[in-house]
């Protein structure tokens, strides 16, 4: 059995919020977080805005300081090293951001941004340079010559793809996608997810595929994980999780994927209320207050439910034998 490139175990990240004139609070945006990536897997993380997707990705790659919990990538945990040692293991786990140009700096040419992590970490001489920056725009699919270029003469899905570039240039086994074609338009959406399905295949990368859409992350990743209020509620095969979701949350999110057939039938189940803050969650299920299973009980206030394996994949839910849906409709 292939031993898993990145390992997360608990993980929580926890923020301070107020200042002087107001009173401080603790925010919780990751919960005990737990998953593994294999080498050349992908594993999407799905949920909605503010269920802390990009925390997790953020906090894996010590961009953010995690508050307790331990992630490790290729055996050795992040936690215990720093310096030159960090800086080294950096290299092989890269990020690409959600918005292609904030995450590029306008006062740098393409080529400039490019080369900044070969220069960094000494990858190529200096003459070197700018032939390994050309082979890796080619790679992605732009002309040469934009290494000349600065990020407002591009188009956003041109930007993108510098800074898919720029991910590659310090040829890394794992990279963080953060919602990496969110913000482009639909008819460029495609292309750059074949791009990065390419890239995947041909050079062998990890990813960590951050999205709320489910139609999307099913089209690229092997497993799913389902994030509601800083914890993982369903975790399994891509297939098992949107074909047979057991969790009432991946069962909401699932009806809200658009079919391909316009004449089928589609019931959409509406959440009623908004989530709870992450300041104050409830004690038991963080779900509970938008819950519809018709057999939300006393225990699902009060108790936390734990990940556990039903039919293939893990569920937290205390009535993930019954599926919310079925008993809804009578079946």
């Amino acid at each position: 059995m292939t031993a898993p490139l990145v390992e997360v175990e608990h993980l929580v990240k926890t923020y301070q919020t107020g200042g002087v004139l107001e009173r401080r609070r603790l925010v919780r945006a990751v919960s005990d977080v737990s998953f593994t990536i294999a080498p050349g897997e992908t594993l999407g993380l799905v949920g909605e805005s503010g269920s802390g997707k990009t925390t997790v990705g953020r906090t894996i790659l010590r961009l953010e300081e995690p508050t307790s919990g331990t992630v490790r990538f290729d055996g050795t945990d992040l936690a215990a090293i720093g310096g030159a040692t960090l800086r080294a293991l950096r290299r092989k786990m890269q990020i690409i951001f959600q918005d292609p140009f904030a995450s590029l700096n306008p006062r740098r040419t393409v080529g400039a941004s490019v080369a900044e992590g070969i220069e960094i970490h000494r990858l190529a001489s200096r003459a070197d340079t700018p032939a390994r920056v050309r082979q890796l725009l080619e790679e992605v699919g732009l002309d040469p010559t934009f290494a000349a270029r600065y990020p407002h003469e591009l188009s956003g899905g041109q930007r993108q793809r510098v800074g898919i570039a720029r991910a590659l240039a310090v040829d890394p086994s794992f990279i963080v996608c953060d919602e990496p074609v969110s913000a482009l338009d639909v008819s460029v959406q495609a292309q750059v997810l074949n791009l990065l399905l390419d890239l995947r295949d041909q050079r062998g990368l990890a990813y960590l595929f951050i999205a709320h859409d489910l139609a999307l992350v099913r089209q690229v990743a092997g497993r799913i994980a389902v994030m509601y209020l800083g914890t993982i509620v369903e975790l399994g095969p891509a297939r098992t999780v949107i074909d047979a979701p057991r969790h009432p949350y991946t069962q909401a999110l699932v009806s809200a994927v658009p079919q391909p057939d316009p004449t089928a039938a589609q019931t959409r189940i509406v959440l009623q209320g908004e989530p709870p803050s992450p300041s104050s969650p409830p004690p038991g299920c963080p779900f509970v207050s938008r819950c519809f299973h018709p057999r939300k009980d006393a225990r699902c206030d009060a108790e936390r439910p734990a990940l556990r394996v039903i039919e293939g994949r893990a569920v937290a839910c205390h009535h993930a034998e019954i599926v919310a849906t079925e008993v809804l409709a009578g079946g």
